[in-house]
């Protein structure tokens, strides 16, 4: 094997990238037709490998322990055909690229999903100041120094259990305490990918974990996904200003082009003249679930749903924490992006996705009126997302 090594501006990752051996042999593809040889690498001195989770019942999820992303994820259409319906590209190399291909695709992210506010919050009378990454703001733990560029251990349990463990340094980012977090990737025999994320610290600290799938069910990624109808159980919302930060306030849905509750296609309010809407010129908002009361989600209960009327493939997500980002790809196909290639070879375009993110609220550390992100010693995270397919 021929090693390559790279260095990353603005990334602190170091990778050695390895081709494959030019033996002549074909590796064998996985149903999504990726090639687990352009996974196999190593990054900052750790294994990364491409995981390949699956049903008797036709679901496939193909997920690298680079920044515990999943990379592919394929379920049956109504006549039976195998769809991908997540967006990402099919090598590591452009993963681990945080110059030339940003993007937080699939990921597991930490240590903290979302926005800070000035990547600033105060807890037990000490202030702490994260990474500015978004601005003047913190996203995502820290963007391309946060978790979704880390490489996770990984331990493959038969055909459909993954877990992914990473330990974090107290100071990390800024953010305080050492932590030891497990992400659990499961497929189920009802063709569900379910998601658990638990984690531990030495010190007080705050974790806000979620997956950052790009879904299209349509399973075309070439075109805008505005057929794709979308239910969010929520009567309320929090507004955002701007730069993405929410206002503080709580206000309902009622009346407004935020309202899911009654199923739609994105394609009917996307391009509405409400402010929230320009301002993101898109969906870029949380949600308040209403499956989440009296300080305890309730996670059998579906709290969003998604459905392709050309596939057929409806997808029931349920979760126990408080919120659910819905983002619509706004980005995607907007300048530079527009001329990045992925998976098969293609260019996507704006809207052709929709992200569904459990989480608590963003800024939450800034809002201790709502449900706290705060880990303290002796206490367990835990975090629970499922999203469930089926053929409606």
């Amino acid at each position: 094997m021929k090693n390559l090594k790279k260095s990353l501006l603005g990334c602190s990752v170091a990778l050695a990238l390895f081709s494959a051996c030019n033996s002549g042999e074909q590796s064998a593809l996985t149903v999504s037709g990726l090639d687990p040889v352009k996974f196999d690498t190593v990054i900052n001195e750790k294994p990364v490998k491409l995981f390949v989770l699956k049903n008797q019942n036709g679901m496939e999820v193909c997920i690298t322990n680079y920044g515990g992303r999943v990379v592919s994820l394929v379920v049956p259409d109504k006549d039976g055909k195998p769809t991908d319906v997540i967006l990402g590209f099919d090598n590591i190399a452009q993963y681990a690229d945080t110059l030339n291909s940003p993007s937080d695709y699939g990921s597991s992210v930490g240590r903290y999903a979302n926005r800070i506010k000035e990547g600033k919050f105060v807890l037990n009378d000490t202030t702490y100041q994260l990474k500015r990454n978004d601005g003047p703001n913190c996203l995502h733990g820290g963007g391309n120094s946060g978790w979704m560029h880390q490489v996770y251990d990984a331990e493959q349990i038969g055909d459909s259990i993954l877990k992914l463990t990473i330990i974090a340094d107290d100071g990390e980012n800024g953010f305080p305490g050492k932590i030891t977090a497990v992400t659990t990737y499961k497929v189920t025999s009802n063709n569900t990918l379910d998601m658990t994320w638990e984690a531990e610290t030495d010190k007080p600290t705050i974790i806000n974990q979620t997956n950052h799938n790009y879904y299209n069910l349509n399973g075309d990624f070439t075109q805008p996904g505005y057929d794709m109808v979308l239910y969010v159980n929520a009567d309320n919302f929090t507004p955002s200003d701007k730069l993405y930060i929410p206002t503080g306030e709580i206000k309902s849905v009622e009346g407004t082009a935020m309202d899911f509750r009654t199923p739609h296609a994105l394609g009917d309010s996307i391009k509405s003249n409400f402010d929230q809407i320009q301002n993101a010129t898109g969906y870029d908002h949380n949600y308040c679930l209403n499956t989440y009361k009296d300080g305890k989600g309730d996670d059998t209960q579906v709290c969003a749903s998604l459905y392709s009327p050309k596939t057929g493939i409806f997808m029931e997500m349920y979760t126990n924490e408080p919120g659910v980002q819905v983002y619509s790809g706004n980005f995607q196909g907007v300048g530079r992006d527009a001329e990045i290639t992925r998976k098969h070879g293609l260019k996507y375009p704006k809207h052709v996705s929709v992200c569904l993110e459990s989480q608590k609220y963003p800024d939450s550390p800034n809002h201790p009126e709502w449900a706290s992100p705060v880990l303290n010693p002796g206490e367990k995270y835990y975090s629970h997302a499922a999203y469930k397919f089926s053929i409606k």
